[in-house]
């Protein structure tokens, strides 16, 4: 009893699909394959971008750290001084993370549209606190620790 035939025919036509399959997964050929598998709404953020963006951020995080632990009662201009480099690294984090922010219609990474909001609004909430005449550092300090809340969470 002949439980499976191979003929040429059928062979063929397996490792034509498999062939099909394997070049649609690689690499090379993902931006071709989202165009067939994804609504033309979604917006689909390479993993590249995004890691790029994130290091970015994570590099004003340093900076924003540097520039909170930095005041000096001795000199006149260090608080002046402290607060320009804090309200540079806030206004560059706003700009990277507002660009980080998932779009209406979807993303790849659906907890950037959760948190993404909240945190550009917890940047604007410390920008205008050390704007004031007499600067607060306390929401610049939150800000800095807001990329743990959301990698706790999404690890």
């Amino acid at each position: 009893m002949k439980l499976f035939s191979v003929t040429p025919s059928k062979l063929v036509s397996v490792l034509t699909i498999c062939t099909i399959a394997l070049v649609g997964c690689s690499s090379q050929f993902n931006s071709n394959l989202r165009k067939v598998t994804y609504p033309p709404e979604f917006k689909y953020t390479e993993k590249a971008d995004l890691s790029s963006d994130m290091h970015r951020l994570a590099a004003q995080m340093a900076l924003l750290e540097v520039a909170l632990g930095m005041p000096s009662v001795e000199a006149k201009n260090e608080p002046e001084l402290q607060r320009e480099k804090v309200l540079k690294a806030l206004g560059n984090m706003s700009k990277i993370a507002s660009n980080l922010k998932a779009g209406d219609m979807g993303a790849n990474h659906p907890f950037m549209q959760d948190y993404m909001q909240g945190f550009v609004s917890q940047i604007d909430e410390a920008r205008i606190a050390a704007s004031l005449k007499q600067p607060r550092y306390f929401a610049a300090g939150k800000v800095s620790g807001g990329c743990t809340n959301c990698h706790k969470v999404n690890r």
